[in-house]
């Protein structure tokens, strides 16, 4: 019985929401590691980008609460996404069209698109907490747990209880149907073969006839679409606050490098890799240790490595170990 009580405890507080959070850095680096592999640099408003197109979902989320449109058990946000996905795009195309687009005819180096993405992500971050203020803004409804931990008990006469909420569970099916069909529309789709072509040599893809301006277009429109649903479901995990979104850059960027930049097999890879490295070294683990260990043997303390304040610290960590001995990541994307 302590056996299966330190499993539920396991499940419950390491691996559900690890796997949940993982999903959520997934998405974000798959936005991320497209901007690299197709457009060459490294987008540092990416979190941002997440944080508007959330904005935009959340405004719509509650204009339909207001009008009294609901799914019932399931979160109104689902219907805004493609809202969210709308504002997102109308952002990022108006900002390539004025922005990258002129660095892009000067041929300007990477690290001169690194920075003005820099100035980019500070505009985004303004302009979202100008429009929806920098406190945390519940959108969540319907019902909040499929299964929880009271009915668990009840129904197993365990002591431990598992609660599933009902985010947890749409994130990870949200997660599985984009990603596939991402990987589908990459791989099966004319214009999907043309961006992994301009991806894996931009001159040979040129001679071929293949448009870069409807590359470029299409990469946007992906990147807004990952960004906003990535963005959305983190919101509908935690909360919604902006500058929460500018903290999660670290994280996603740690992902999409330790899979391997430009490879979105290992953006997905890498975003499980440090969901897991956070929770695993921030968890408590004395709750789940009692139920695997002798009474003699029981630890005394928390047994955790580091608070949860620190979470971020063990992405950069992870970070700077895999640039220093692997720089291309598990699957060898491109180096930095």
């Amino acid at each position: 019985m302590d056996f299966l009580n330190g499993i539920v405890a396991l499940a419950n507080f390491v691996l559900i929401p690890a796997i949940a959070y993982g999903s959520q850095l997934a998405l974000g680096a798959l936005g991320v590691t497209l901007i690299y592999g197709i457009l060459r640099f490294s987008n540092f408003a990416h979190g941002d980008t997440m944080a508007a197109g959330t904005m935009f979902a959340v405004l719509t989320t509650w204009g339909l609460q207001a009008m009294g449109v609901s799914l019932g058990p399931l979160p109104t946000a689902l219907l805004a996404i493609p809202f969210g996905i709308l504002g997102a795009a109308a952002l990022v195309l108006l900002t390539d069209r004025y922005v990258y687009k002129f660095y892009r005819a000067q041929k300007a180096k990477p690290v001169i698109l690194v920075i003005v993405s820099m100035g980019v992500m500070f505009i985004y971050n303004g302009f979202t907490r100008i429009v929806i203020g920098p406190d945390d803004q519940r959108f969540a409804d319907g019902e909040r747990f499929v299964i929880s931990a009271r009915d668990f008990r009840e129904m197993t006469g365990l002591a431990e209880g598992l609660a599933l909420r009902t985010s947890q569970v749409i994130t990870v099916i949200t997660a599985v149907v984009v990603v596939a069909v991402l990987f589908w529309f990459l791989n099966k789709t004319r214009t999907g073969k043309s961006m992994r072509a301009f991806s894996d040599n931009e001159d040979l893809a040129l001679l071929s006839g293949i448009n870069p301006e409807r590359v470029v277009l299409v990469t946007w429109l992906i990147v807004a679409s990952l960004a906003t649903v990535a963005g959305v479901l983190y919101g509908l995990d935690k909360s919604f606050k902006p500058f929460t979104y500018f903290q999660l850059l670290l994280p996603i960027f740690a992902a999409a490098i330790v899979g391997g930049l430009g490879n979105p097999l290992g953006a997905i890879a890498g975003g499980f890799v440090i969901a897991f490295s956070e929770v695993g070294i921030t968890y408590a683990w004395k709750k789940v240790l009692v139920y695997f260990m002798p009474p003699a043997l029981e630890p005394e303390g928390l047994v955790q490595m580091l608070s949860t304040e620190y979470k971020f610290a063990v992405s950069f960590v992870i970070l700077v170990i895999v640039l220093l001995f692997r720089p291309t990541g598990l699957f060898r994307g491109k180096a930095l």
